[in-house]
């Protein structure tokens, strides 16, 4: 299965930024990513959507949202709704950010309206789950990951589960420059994986990417994205390179999608 690697630029980058990166990301595309079925997205601050449209227009490389508010319109001082989005050119957004979770107090129900308003306009959510470095420690990080997944599909049909994607980020690896193993990684995304089969169906659950978020740089990304249950990568701060961010993809075995 090809891979989907994300960018996301966090609080990060500007307009003279966002004319030199998407030109050469675009010039530097490997060739037959898209046409193997891999998937290459960005995710800039809100004030420059419209601009990394713009860049981007004409290539296979998607927009996301970095965040949304789970209503239409309304008196939501500072927020973004779906249709903003989409409106804008978003396919995808993030959401259950562990930096949104632990600074702004976001909870597990406030997680799964965000979920369910952007499927409603069509966008495809980027649901993070993850555990803290005292939960991995006191060996409880599947009981955390389970709680975050089941707490947010709950409610979720067949069709609507098949149009996500989720994002495995231990939280001790944000950031840090700590990295989960290859093998940390797939052992939690075999986890995930059975709790989609659980909730959905073996039909629906191979179906699901499942991404790999933190530290992920170009050293790691080849030893990460060979394992058998890890569908991709979700980068930070690597994104914002475009030689960077080229090496990741490139590391992303092209072996077409199932």
């Amino acid at each position: 299965m090809s891979k989907t690697i994300v960018g996301n630029w966090k609080m990060n980058g500007s307009l003279g930024h966002i004319a030199q990166f998407v030109p050469a990301l675009r010039k530097g595309l490997p060739q037959g990513f898209a046409q193997a079925g891999g998937v290459v997205g960005l995710c800039p601050p809100f004030p420059y959507l419209a601009a990394m449209a713009q860049q981007l227009q004409g290539s296979d490389i998607l927009l996301g949202g970095q965040n949304v508010y789970p209503a239409v319109q309304g008196a939501f001082t500072g927020e973004v709704s779906p249709g903003m989005l989409k409106e804008l050119g978003a396919s995808l957004c993030i959401i259950g950010h562990s930096e949104r979770r632990e600074l702004l107090k976001e909870d597990d129900a406030f997680v799964r309206a965000k979920l369910q308003s952007l499927l409603a306009e069509d966008i495809t959510p980027i649901l993070c789950v993850g555990e803290t470095l005292a939960q991995r420690e006191g060996g409880r990080q599947e009981e955390v990951v389970s709680r975050q997944l089941n707490a947010a599909l709950q409610g979720l049909d067949v069709g609507q589960a098949a149009r996500l994607t989720i994002a495995y980020e231990p939280i001790w690896a944000i950031g840090t420059g700590k990295t989960a193993s290859p093998q940390q990684a797939n052992e939690m995304h075999s986890l995930i994986r059975s709790l989609l089969a659980t909730l959905f169906g073996p039909v629906v659950a191979p179906k699901i990417d499942i991404l790999y978020g933190g530290s992920v740089n170009p050293g790691n990304a080849a030893s990460l994205l060979s394992q058998p249950e890890v569908n991709g990568a979700l980068v930070g701060g690597a994104s914002l390179k475009a030689e960077d961010f080229l090496a990741i993809l490139a590391a992303a075995p092209l072996t077409g999608r199932a």
